[in-house]
């Protein structure tokens, strides 16, 4: 099949660098000359100056959390004994380079909170190098380990190391587009470990304790048993929900790494064990997810006791944390959240109030501590940690920030409306209150729609800021996604997937039909496999949007296995090598439905020049295909971010600069005095 713009998957080639530094030239001179973008980029920034907080974790003597003073580009780390006392800084990552790219991807607590590992990555990559600072001292060791990838880190209980996943570094040197297999799991023993120490350097002192040679589509997650006793590998095909789990007791010498949960016929995540007795969240038998006791020695489902029930109705039993005696129970219904304190029987012993419609976000809910810290957020309700006691059962606000905003001056509405098939599908609309529902409103659709991942109602300033000027914001909750568990997610996966479109397609003709919105103030956006979703609905309804703005998006469905992580998404999507898979993808692949002579809706692609989860590649193609092939007068443009990746570890200052420029691109684009 034709592939004219095929040297675009080279990044570093010196003709995609030009095209690159053309298209920026391009798009920021359509942009600069948007008299609203000055105005936009003040109020971000304005929106954006307020402190967030992670939840704390409780290790030790220590309590450790991020926050973030409102612009630094990057959360700083903080320890105390005591949260009512002022903390210290653990770890600033502002340090660690001028311009806000260098990040920190993940870290990992010691049992006994003696230390912590941190795993720094650049300008937006998964490549993460693990580094070791000792807690108490904020001292680092000299240890130094690369190559890792879609990974944490769980520490053994004596402090002799950590485990971690990843790979060999690409044979090509290609850190960017070079195909990811052959995950393993491995354990670098500290430097200041005797042993260790004098017989290999700190740099290299890893080994690896698990890999699969025969299966280079296996991913890998690594965690010990708060007991110290059990290794746990949880085992993925790609991004199947279906895994495997392997058990190691670090309690006999040599003890082999062994097959526990072996038929990958569901989802399994091990939550906590009593000794040999393994409580498991699984999707086994029970679509919407259970909390199972699962003996080590009678692995067997016809074994199994069940201790969480799956929810009834549509209720999806979404986390379970075991903290002191008791189950922290998140359920799901209808793409909002409640939290339930069960008891170890399974019982529902209270409910843990919230101060709105809305979601958890993350939480630090650990077996060892008193309470549970819940960061709780809507819409219009900022991101707020909530702190538990389980003895007590009182809740607290333990942090709520100010943000510079009236939050009465908004209304959140959960719809529901048909798709083309007749299913329900539930949709959060938000706008300043007391709309007139006249058509006349620019409207920014959102979505995803894949891989089992839930959209739930969650804070952003840049919501406010395009609110406050007019905008309406609607959050689809599609199939693919896991709103409704697996059933949810089967329904618009493979061969199902054009449902996630007709459900994207169904919710905008519902926003024209109730009078939110017309087509010419319409614009859907969506990053990822939310591009995806933003660029087929765009080739396959062209007259029926004002705008698109695919981020970081699959938008070449016959290549996206061909680049780094990009083959195991084949769970979503099919295998393009598959002529039955191939077919069906080309029938919504968004490259290869541009259509010449076609007019297509103003656009903005957004990509990444070194985006190694969704290669540039994909947006570039994308982009030079629909330039090339538009036959209406409205700006195909893109925004390639440089020295940045998919997402992750974005530092605020690109936070804001990229909204403000989606923002003033629609307020060009979708500007009421056009229509």
């Amino acid at each position: 099949m034709s592939d004219p713009f095929r040297w675009l998957e080279d990044p570093d080639s010196p003709e995609t660098t030009a095209w690159v530094v053309g298209q920026n030239a391009q798009s920021e001179g359509f942009l600069s000359a948007i008299p609203q973008r000055a105005d936009i980029k003040t109020r971000l920034t304005e929106l954006w100056n307020y402190e967030r907080y992670s939840p704390p974790a409780r290790y030790g003597e220590w309590c450790i959390f991020s926050r973030n003073d409102g612009l630094q580009n990057q959360a700083v780390v903080f320890k105390t004994r005591d949260l009512e006392a002022e903390p210290e800084v653990l770890l600033d990552p502002n340090t660690w380079s001028s311009d806000g790219t260098a990040a920190l991807a993940a870290m990992s607590i010691s049992e006994d909170g003696r230390y912590l590992a941190y795993a720094r990555s650049q300008s937006g990559s998964d490549w993460m190098t693990w580094r070791v600072r000792e807690i108490a001292t904020g001292t680092d060791l000299p240890d130094e380990v690369p190559w890792s990838k879609f990974s944490s880190a769980a520490w053994a209980h004596d402090n002799s190391g950590f485990y971690y996943s990843g790979y060999t570094p690409p044979a090509d040197g290609n850190l960017y587009t070079a195909e990811n297999r052959h995950h393993r799991v491995l354990f670098h023993a500290l430097s200041s470990n005797k042993m260790s120490s004098e017989t290999i350097s700190p740099e290299i002192a890893s080994e690896l304790i698990f890999e699969t040679p025969a299966h280079d589509d296996w991913l890998f997650s690594a965690v010990v048993t708060d007991d110290g006793r059990y290794l746990v590998i949880t085992q993925s095909q790609g991004t199947n929900r279906e895994s495997r789990v392997f058990l190691q007791d670090l309690h006999v010498p040599d003890a082999p790494i062994l097959p526990w949960l072996d038929h990958c016929d569901a989802s399994y995540s091990v939550v906590a064990n009593d000794a040999d007795l393994f409580f498991v969240l699984t999707d086994k038998d029970a679509p919407r997810s259970r909390l199972v006791a699962i003996r080590r020695d009678a692995p067997d489902a016809a074994d199994w006791t069940t201790v969480i029930a799956e929810g009834p109705g549509t209720d999806v039993l979404a986390s379970v944390a075991r903290v002191g005696d008791q189950w922290v129970v998140i359920w799901r219904t209808d793409a909002h959240e409640r939290v339930c304190i069960h008891t170890l029987t399974g019982q529902v012993d209270r409910k843990v109030p919230l101060p709105a419609l809305g979601a958890i976000v993350s939480w630090s809910a650990r077996r060892a501590q008193p309470d549970v810290f819940l960061a709780f957020s809507s819409f219009t309700y900022p991101t707020t940690i909530l702190r538990h006691v389980l003895e007590t059962g009182v809740t607290t606000t333990w942090r709520q920030p100010t943000v510079a905003f009236d939050p009465q001056d908004f209304e959140t509405t959960q719809v529901f409306y048909p798709s083309k098939d007749g299913t329900r599908i539930p949709a959060f609309i938000v706008h300043r209150r007391g709309l007139v529902k006249d058509g006349s409103h620019r409207t920014y659709l959102y979505g995803y729609g894949g891989f089992d991942i839930s959209l739930t109602p969650a804070f952003s300033p840049a919501l406010i800021a395009w609110m406050e000027r007019g905008g309406v914001f609607v959050q689809a909750n599609l199939r693919g996604g896991g709103e409704y568990g697996q059933a949810w997610h089967d329904a618009g996966r493979l061969r199902n997937k054009q449902n996630v479109f007709d459900d994207f397609i169904a919710a905008a003709e519902y926003l024209i039909r109730e009078r939110y919105t017309s087509t010419s103030r319409l614009a859907i956006g969506g990053g990822s496999n939310g591009g995806l979703l933003v660029g087929a609905c765009l080739t396959q309804r062209p007259e029926l949007f004002g705008a698109a703005v695919p981020a970081v998006g699959v938008l070449d469905m016959l290549r996206f296995h061909l680049f780094t992580i990009g083959w195991a998404w084949t769970s979503d999507y099919g295998n393009p090598d598959d002529p039955a898979d191939r077919e069906v993808l080309l029938r919504y692949s968004p490259l290869h439905n541009i259509r010449p002579g076609t007019a297509y809706p103003a656009t903005l692609v957004i990509t990444a020049d070194h985006d190694d989860r969704v290669a540039p590649a994909h947006s570039h193609k994308f982009t030079a295909t629909l330039q090339k092939a538009q036959a209406g007068p409205a700006p195909i443009l893109t925004r390639i971010d440089v020295k940045a990746g998919h997402g992750a570890g974005k530092p605020t200052a690109k936070l804001i600069e990229e909204k403000a420029d989606v923002w003033a691109f629609l307020e060009r684009v979708l500007d009421v005095r056009a229509v």
